[in-house]
């Protein structure tokens, strides 16, 4: 350390004297002051006195420079502390998104352009399987930085009104969703490949001819998912240090909840995409299967239990197993030695069903008294089944999952997302795999487990950057559901 460098450990708080200088700041921690690096530290959240305060603090200061200083609040030539922030925070934004659109251009022209040019080393397939979307997460980027270099003022950057660059582009940065799902896949292939020699001094040369910084290309390719990580945490440290009064507050505010929306986004489709494979291995455990497959077109479990059916012409009542997946419903009955073993024995499409809250007592359709039940009805009126819980706060968990049901279709329509057929024939395949023929079948622990594990993922107190998934959504109740369904369900041998 030099003379004048001020040292410090972990979770020690620095009170910031001058921070106009972007990589050192001078700082003071009780009587020690001196230079500390910048990228060191983490600004504390509501740290600031309001403005109004501020002025007020600073009529009565005119006595003397001391006075001043001593409120911590001037940083830099007569620039106040949340500007001069503000200022710093709007300058990485810029300096980083530059820093990765070259990062980009270098994949895309260093790699990508020189491994086409290799038809015997490399099929178009994989190296799609590697670079994933890149290419179009390329194109975006640059349009994107046009917007912000636009918005942004270079002789005062912490007037610059950034935020609405956000907005425009929120739909835009769903593409991210498809680089990140495919990522573990890149991972697997590029292992596969570098087992290779002559592979590893290709990427080599590559990297040497575009004069890239000595990091392997999977480094270069986790840059994508660690990107729009820092998106979230970017706004949220801009916002902390823009004044309600700023122009650009609301538009920070607002992109800060979008940004945080497309993190969402992406961390559901990639819970969603690996529970595929686990939804193929259900249906393939089901004895008597019949029509389409289940992934053609349903991608999520949104809640299972055990109800009573009856179905008109003939009111007979019969105990089945439901399984509510978005679009459809399907039910089974147990083997009544083997209680791990379901048979197959009908489904109901959801999109065109409504569902009826029934009153206790006599119910008119089927002229009998019910007790905890609900109706579906087709909304052409030719299909009627009424079910039966055991438990009225069964029942009421049944119509908030056929409502949660009908939100998830809607949504899913309108942000796009489906699968594609590629990856609902791996997912069966690689379900047939698991279930040689000839064994007998039954609902697998696998599955088991797979419901059990059923659950929104929630937001961890300290993230990894490299997660994208790190801004799920809040931590919620543990909930009891899915204990539920092991007990209404026994897989036992």
């Amino acid at each position: 350390m030099d003379d004048q460098e001020l040292g410090f450990k972990a979770g020690d708080v620095i009170e910031v004297v001058d921070a106009t200088n972007k990589e050192w700041w001078w700082g003071r921690i009780v009587d020690s002051e001196g230079w500390f690096p910048a990228s060191f530290v983490r600004l504390r959240v509501n740290q600031d006195e309001p403005m109004e305060e501020y002025l007020a603090h600073l009529e009565g200061a005119q006595a003397g420079e001391e006075n001043r200083a001593g409120l911590g609040l001037l940083l830099g030539p007569g620039l106040p502390c949340k500007e001069q922030m503000r200022t710093n925070v709007i300058n990485e934004i810029m300096s980083t998104e530059r820093d990765y659109i070259k990062h980009l251009k270098d994949i895309c022209e260093g790699y990508i352009k020189q491994c086409r040019k290799r038809t015997d080393m490399f099929t178009e397939e994989q190296l799609r399987t590697i670079f994933g979307n890149i290419e179009d997460i390329y194109r975006f980027q640059r349009k994107f930085l046009k917007g912000l270099e636009k918005k942004f003022n270079k002789e005062q950057p912490h007037v610059s009104e950034i935020g609405c660059c956000f907005l425009e582009h929120q739909t835009d940065f769903q593409i991210y969703s498809e680089y990140c799902n495919n990522h573990p896949n890149a991972c697997m292939q590029l292992s596969k490949v570098m087992k290779v020699n002559k592979y590893v001094f290709f990427f080599e040369a590559c990297r040497l001819l575009q004069k890239m910084i000595d990091i392997s290309l999977d480094g270069f390719l986790l840059t994508p998912v660690q990107k729009i990580c820092k998106y979230p945490l970017q706004l949220a440290e801009l916002l902390k240090y823009t004044n309600p009064q700023h122009r650009d507050y609301k538009d920070v505010e607002a992109a800060l909840n979008a940004m945080k929306n497309v993190a969402r986004l992406i961390n559901e489709r990639k819970r969603r995409l690996e529970n595929i494979d686990k939804i193929a291995q259900w249906q393939s455990a089901i004895e008597d299967w019949e029509g389409d497959d289940i992934l053609s077109r349903s991608s999520d479990l949104l809640f299972s239990g055990e109800l009573s059916k009856l179905s008109q012409p003939q009111a007979k009542s019969q105990q089945r197993m439901f399984f509510l997946f978005d679009h459809q419903m399907v039910y089974c009955k147990k083997d009544l030695l083997r209680r791990d073993m379901l048979y197959y024995k009908g489904r109901m499409d959801m999109d065109h069903m409504e569902v009826i809250d029934v009153e206790d007592g006599k119910e008119k359709d089927f002229n009998i008294s019910v007790k905890n039940a609900l109706k579906l009805r087709s909304l052409a009126g030719d299909e009627v089944h009424l079910l039966c819980a055991k438990k009225p706060e069964q029942k009421q968990r049944w119509l908030r999952a056929f409502a949660d049901e009908r939100t998830q279709v809607q949504h899913d329509q309108e942000t796009g997302f489906s699968l594609t057929e590629v990856q609902k024939k791996q997912a069966m395949l690689n379900a047939c795999k698991s279930h040689p023929a000839g064994k007998p079948k039954a609902v697998t622990r696998p599955y088991y487990d797979f419901l059990l594990r059923q659950k929104h993922p929630s937001l961890p107190t300290a993230v990894p950057q490299q997660q994208v998934f790190m801004l799920a959504e809040p931590k919620r109740k543990t909930s009891t559901f899915w204990h539920n369904i092991g007990r209404l369900t026994p897989f036992k041998k």
